[in-house]
């Protein structure tokens, strides 16, 4: 019946999905915890795997999952149930949208897991990596290094295909001997370099600007040269205040929005 599946019930002969599992969170009591939840369920969303099922636990589960009280998990999962990635049916519980909106928002309001969010749910390319001399204009950011290793990714959008977005990471030599280049094509950078390698990132500083499509851009976004698109900037700095890793991607200004949190208190 068609709509066994989203029922959750497994026809016979199908192998029964996977039950979805959210990823651990750490909470920072200085930021909004319904917004921190939100995006640490947006990140387990979108990189779920495959054959997950599209049913989430309930709200009580959840809740007791990140340790928040009912009301905050229920104002979090409104916030996705917004941005379209998730429906909440009365009695038959929350599932997960396999069509999220075209038109992702770009949000930044200082959590580490919202960078995560933000950059999960695409297939990923690995299109390069190696040592480089450090850039002239990262090298305040590496004082300490005369060469960094270079990573360069594209990212697909995973119904259609189209190039969304691509990025280029100048990781530190030391922490760059860590990384399993395959991770990277399953997870963010900011994922891999936190949860992977164990860097204990204490800080991200984002910048987000409006640019035109320089030739190598408009090839790999398949977007006519001199195009607009947002050109994102985050410098992660580990706990000792040394910068480990400088992203640079370019989104397509036809599929991404900006916008900025400001909370009053």
């Amino acid at each position: 019946m068609p709509g066994d599946a989203e029922a959750g019930v497994t026809p016979v002969g199908r192998a029964h999905p996977a039950a979805f599992a959210p990823d651990s969170l750490v909470l920072n009591r200085k930021l909004p915890l319904w917004y921190q939840v939100s995006q640490s369920l947006r990140a387990s969303i979108l990189g779920r795997p495959q054959d997950a099922s599209l049913r989430l636990p309930t709200e009580e589960q959840l809740a007791a999952h990140y340790g928040v009280s009912v009301l905050t998990m229920r104002q979090a999962l409104k916030e996705l149930e917004t941005e379209g990635l998730i429906s909440r049916h009365r009695r038959r519980g929350t599932f997960i949208e396999p069509r999220a909106r075209r038109v992702s928002p770009v949000r930044l309001l200082g959590s580490v897991d919202a960078i995560v969010a933000q950059q999960s749910g695409e297939a990923t390319t690995v299109l390069g990596h190696g040592a480089v001399a450090v850039p002239g204009d990262l090298a305040e950011f590496f004082p300490d290094c005369d060469e960094v290793v270079s990573y360069r990714r594209l990212r697909r959008d995973g119904e259609s295909g189209e190039p969304t977005n691509w990025a280029e990471n100048a990781v530190r030599p030391d922490i760059a001997a860590r990384i399993d280049v395959a991770d990277l094509e399953r997870w963010p950078m900011t994922k891999v370099l936190r949860d992977v390698v164990g860097v204990r990132i204490s800080r991200i500083t984002d910048t987000v600007e409006a640019r035109l499509a320089d030739p190598v851009t408009a090839e790999l976004l398949q977007v006519p040269l001199l195009s607009p698109i947002l050109h994102y900037t985050g410098v992660t700095y580990d706990e000792e205040g040394r910068v480990v890793d400088v992203a640079r991607i370019r989104y397509r200004g036809d599929r991404f929005s900006f916008s900025v949190t400001v909370e009053a208190h």
